[in-house]
């Protein structure tokens, strides 16, 4: 039975390339990038490479590249330490953020009585930014934290409007970029934003590992304390192995951006042409969604929701009912009941995202197993 993958915004495969650096690494690079002797020297040597390269991507300079274990490791220490050492005594977000943003700001909300906003969200996913500007009117200690692609329906946020915004009220500005960081350029010279996150495993790179762009002289303090790794911000000793699979994914990723961008777009608008064949009821959640992601309410039995994965998992295909990060939840997703109306709610909508590795034929199995259900 043929394995079809349609499951990439939860996390992607590796690309041979990464792969081969890991190994690498792992095998002639083992030294401690602390340590003085040239084992670490090399080791160290390679982390420092691995941020050039991935700052020069981001248009960045190395030294506002921090690394992490993920980006919701990055996301916790942006918002904590915003609140905590910056003095932030407000968030402006959205009820669609990822749980990692969501649940820290309410966690801060607990324990330092922080002020929590949410920007209105449009019933076709994207926010309502002349909201965003009206919740800015108030002038107080703010950072805004909205995300660039959204992780479920693909809404794209203009990170160069809102950036302007925020300048333009003074505020702190953080996105969450983990769905868009190599896939989609971002140049950090042309967009005055203060804080990004990303994660290798969502463009072909390894998982646990991520890093925060931080803009200079931003004053922020690390999450915990430990080492002067990571100019101080990051203790614990560096994964090179890692860190290097890291850069040469994000490089490979800039390197083929523009004809997998392509070619990934054609296979959703085959797979949309698909779904108006043979479920002439279908709908798609949002509108102008980012070129890799996909999701849909199908017209299939409300009885039939639970076991709609089972049923395709059963036939080796992948796809996803909502964020990865809680795919194992029969609750609705945060994100929907923010924008589907309570009938549209209970129908079963799943998540299909693309990548360069997939094909047609995996589009027109997913279509097959759907009918079969």
């Amino acid at each position: 039975m043929k394995k079809v993958y349609l499951d990439n915004a939860s996390t992607t495969p590796l690309r041979p390339e990464v792969i081969q650096e890991i190994t690498k690494v792992l095998t002639e690079d083992y030294g401690n990038p602390s340590s003085t002797h040239s084992l670490g020297r090399n080791a160290k040597s390679i982390l420092e490479l691995s941020r050039k390269s991935i700052a020069k991507q981001l248009n960045a300079t190395a030294q506002e590249i921090i690394f992490t274990s993920c980006g919701t490791e990055a996301n916790n220490w942006i918002l904590r330490s915003a609140v905590k050492d910056l003095k932030v005594t407000r968030i402006i977000t959205s009820k669609i953020e990822h749980h990692a943003v969501l649940h820290t700001a309410m966690e801060l909300q607990k324990e330092y009585a922080i002020q929590i906003d949410f920007v209105n969200v449009k019933s076709n996913g994207e926010l309502d930014l002349t909201h965003l500007v009206e919740l800015l009117s108030e002038e107080k200690k703010t950072l805004v934290s909205l995300m660039h692609v959204n992780n479920e329906t693909g809404a794209i946020l203009d990170l160069g409007r809102v950036s302007r915004i925020c300048q333009e009220h003074n505020v702190l500005f953080h996105s969450d970029t983990v769905q868009s960081v190599g896939k989609t350029k971002i140049d950090l010279q042309t967009i005055p934003i203060d804080f990004i996150v990303a994660s290798a495993h969502k463009f072909h790179g390894p998982k646990g590992v991520g890093f925060a762009f931080v803009r200079k002289n931003s004053g922020l303090q690390p999450l915990f304390f430990g080492g002067e790794q990571e100019k101080g911000q990051r203790p614990g000793t560096e994964a090179v192995h890692q860190i290097a699979g890291m850069a040469k994914a994000l490089e490979l990723s800039y390197q083929n951006l523009e004809a997998e961008s392509q070619y990934i777009a054609s296979l959703k608008d085959y797979a949309i042409e698909r779904l108006k064949a043979n479920f002439p009821e279908f709908k798609i959640n949002g509108e102008n969604t980012f070129h890799n992601l996909l999701n849909v309410i199908l017209p299939i039995e409300e009885n039939k929701t639970a076991m709609l994965l089972f049923h395709l998992d059963m036939k080796g295909i992948a796809v996803s009912r909502g964020s990865a990060c809680q795919s194992g939840s029969i609750r609705p997703s945060h994100v929907l009941a923010e924008m589907l109306s309570e009938e549209d709610l209970k129908k079963p909508s799943i998540r299909i995202s693309f990548s360069h590795y997939n094909t047609k034929e995996d589009v027109d199995l997913l279509i097959e197993g759907l009918k079969s259900i």
